[in-house]
C-alpha cells in the first residue's frame, strides 16, 4: 500500500484524524480519547496490520505534551507516525503496552523523564533515574541547580 493509499484508507475509518503533510512518513494526529480504539484497529485490521511499535517518545511544547508513536507493518512494509496531544498540567494517556510489548519500556522512560502517566501500565515506575529524583529532566521547565541545567 502506498503512502497515499494508506492515508485514504485510514481517513475513511477515522475522518477526524488530522494529517501532517510534508514528512517522509504518513503522520496522523488523533485525540487522546480515541487512542485505544485507533491503536487496536491499526494492529488488528488486516489491510493495516501495524504489528511493530519501533519507537515511542514525547515532546514538550511548553503548553502541552505530544506523545508520538512510530509504527511499522512488517507484513505490508508501510510505516505510520501517530501523534497525540495531552494536557501538560495533568499528563496522562492510556498505555498501549498490551498491544505492543515494546511500549512497556518506552512508556516507563517517558514517565521517568517527562512525568507522563500511562494509565493501566502494569509496572509504571522510574527506569533511568533514582526513585528519590525530583522533577522530570526532559521537561522544558526543569531546573537543576547542582548541574546548572536550565532549558
Amino acid at each position: 500500500m502506498t503512502k497515499e493509499e494508506l492515508k485514504e484508507s485510514l481517513l475513511n475509518v477515522y475522518p477526524e484524524a488530522v494529517v501532517e503533510e510534508g514528512g517522509e512518513w504518513l503522520t496522523l494526529q488523533i485525540e487522546a480519547a480515541s487512542l485505544l480504539n485507533f491503536a487496536r484497529d491499526l494492529q488488528n485490521k488486516a489491510e493495516w496490520d501495524f504489528n511493530y511499535l519501533f519507537c515511542q517518545t514525547c515532546v514538550d511544547w511548553k503548553t502541552h505534551f505530544t506523545v508520538v508513536y512510530f509504527l511499522r507493518s512488517l507484513t505490508h512494509r508501510h510505516s505510520l507516525v501517530v501523534k497525540v496531544k495531552i494536557d501538560r498540567n495533568n499528563p496522562e494517556i492510556e498505555s498501549v503496552q498490551h498491544l505492543w510489548k515494546t511500549a512497556e519500556l518506552n512508556e516507563r522512560e517517558i514517565f521517568d523523564l517527562f512525568g507522563v502517566k500511562f494509565n493501566h501500565h502494569p509496572d509504571l515506575r522510574r527506569i533511568l533515574l533514582t526513585d528519590d529524583w525530583n522533577g522530570y529532566p526532559l521537561r522544558k521547565d526543569y531546573e537543576d541547580p547542582v548541574n546548572i541545567i536550565k532549558l
